[in-house]
């Protein structure tokens, strides 16, 4: 039997990031208008990389990873989990306001770290001074997500995933009112980086008060639990750094050619929408849930949520892979082609996203596998598995580079992030009964891969067809959107006809989220 609670908190996390994302989504497309993919725009993508590379490094995964399960524990058992997240709250402040005087002071060695090809050129000015100004939001973001800790270890998933269309929101009346006012759009866009960055804390700070928990300043100080703490999430934020590894030796390559860091850019941000949307829902409500299972001996249970996260993922994932590989060319024309954005840009982005959509159903997988080890409090594996996908990365993105040039990095991402799944599923197996694979899964995963199937077929099909249409302006975008709900249409017909979902699961969930 599903546990309803872990559908409605896939489902409440899902929308809100669904949202989120098309929010970025609306943002990308500004930002492809007003820079194209030009100095400016590539300059910016190094800028506001680097303060999101050094989030992901020390905060969203790797400390999260550590923290949500400790702080978990501590409120079930009725220990003081409150002045924990306090003394981590002020403990994080500390460690990142000394290392974000660090990183602005070191932006020019950062740039050439992620950027090597841009010596010597317009580019690494420019990089450097929008760096500077947007790297604050290391600090802001990072506090935020430790914040979201809290909430989503207490269930409340809404705020958590809403907060992140500040974001966007930030960056979008940024450039519109630059485009206004004459300013310059790429200072423009990294203020707004850094001022949606306190937003966002402001927002998940007033929850988390509203929850019932004061965080009072006092001085850091290195208690046993953090100490703790500390000797859990090294691990996970050393494989947090390799795969931000993995993000540099992408970047290094892109730098290469000219126009390749916004092509990449572009790619990724469009598959991020599904990868976001199942992959952070998946992530931030199995973790917790898996943690509470674990704690109570309820090894059933954990099973349940581990086979029902992994169903989750690969029946929105599987076809949103196939439809990011087969209609890559039509997606990104009618989302990013207008202004600056030319032909050339698109035919090239385009491929970087087919490459991307490969490996799309990986990268979800990972947030289904990798809360097996860190609800157990195992952070030292996913490291070591990290390391020899890096390893992976770092060879194929390298060695391919002189053959087939900027889309090297992206199919060396799809191929590590495969080689990374494969890893942690052999890893778990010695975790017991909790992580075997029941007769539902077994059962339903082959059915949703024919469906999938015949989804492609079916995108092909209608592309093939519409190809004239879908590059007239002023009709490509209903064209595309009618090519996207008829296959939505066949795939989610054609899984429930066959045994791949239930409707009625689907639509209990649907009413219990309402």
């Amino acid at each position: 039997m599903i546990p309803i609670r872990l559908v409605k908190g896939f489902l409440t996390v899902g929308s809100w990031t669904l949202v989120s994302r098309i929010a970025g989504l609306v943002r990308d497309i500004f930002m492809a208008k007003y820079l194209g993919d030009g100095p400016v725009a590539q300059a910016f993508v190094i800028a506001q990389s680097l303060p999101n590379m050094f989030r992901r490094f020390f905060a969203e995964g790797a400390f999260n990873f550590a923290f949500v399960p400790m702080f978990a524990k501590k409120a079930e058992a009725g220990e003081d989990a409150t002045g924990f997240a306090r003394d981590a709250f002020w403990g994080m402040a500390a460690l990142l306001t000394v290392f974000s005087i660090i990183g602005i002071l070191a932006m020019p060695l950062l740039v050439l770290m992620m950027a090597s090809g841009f010596a010597g050129d317009a580019r690494f000015d420019l990089a450097v001074t929008l760096g500077r100004i947007a790297f604050p939001y290391i600090l802001f973001i990072s506090l935020t997500a430790l914040l979201s800790g809290v909430l989503n270890a207490s269930g409340r998933f809404i705020a958590t995933s809403a907060v992140t269309i500040l974001l966007s929101a930030t960056m979008v009346v940024g450039m519109l009112l630059a485009n206004r006012m004459g300013w310059d759009i790429g200072q423009t866009l990294a203020w707004s980086v850094t001022i949606s960055g306190v937003l966002q804390l402001a927002v998940t700070w007033a929850c988390v008060r509203r929850l019932g928990h004061r965080l009072p300043f006092r001085w850091p100080v290195l208690t046993p639990e953090l100490k703790r703490l500390a000797i859990i999430a090294a691990p996970a934020v050393l494989a947090g750094g390799v795969v931000q590894i993995n993000l540099i030796v992408g970047r290094q390559v892109a730098s290469m050619t000219e126009g390749a860091v916004v092509w990449l850019y572009n790619a990724d941000r469009i598959y991020q929408l599904p990868l976001g949307v199942v992959g952070i829902a998946i992530g931030v409500v199995l973790l917790p849930d898996l943690a509470r299972r674990l704690r109570a001996g309820d090894g059933i249970g954990a099973r349940a949520s581990f086979n029902r996260g992994a169903e989750f993922a690969l029946l929105l994932t599987l076809p949103a892979a196939v439809a990011l590989m087969v209609i890559a060319g039509p997606i990104i024309s009618v989302l990013l082609q207008r202004g600056a954005y030319g032909p050339e840009a698109t035919a090239n982005t385009a491929l970087a996203l087919a490459a991307y959509g490969a490996g799309l159903p990986a990268f979800v997988l990972h947030k289904v596998l990798q809360p097996l080890f860190y609800a157990r409090e195992n952070t030292r594996s996913p490291f070591r598995y990290a390391v020899w996908s890096m390893v992976v990365n770092a060879a194929l993105a390298i060695g391919l580079m002189p053959y087939i040039g900027f889309l090297a990095a992206a199919i060396a991402t799809s191929v590590s992030a495969w080689v990374m799944v494969w890893q942690l599923w052999r890893g778990s197996r010695a975790m017991g009964d909790a992580v075997l694979l029941d007769d539902r899964f077994l059962t339903r995963v082959p059915r949703i891969v024919l469906a999938s199937a015949l989804l492609g077929l079916v995108l092909w099909g209608l592309a093939t067809a519409f190809g004239t249409a879908l590059t007239t302006p002023g009709l490509r975008t209903i064209v595309l959107g009618g090519i996207v709900l008829a296959g939505m249409v066949v795939y989610f017909s054609s899984v429930i006809a066959i045994g791949g979902m239930s409707w009625a699961e689907l639509r209990g969930a649907l009413r219990r989220q309402r």
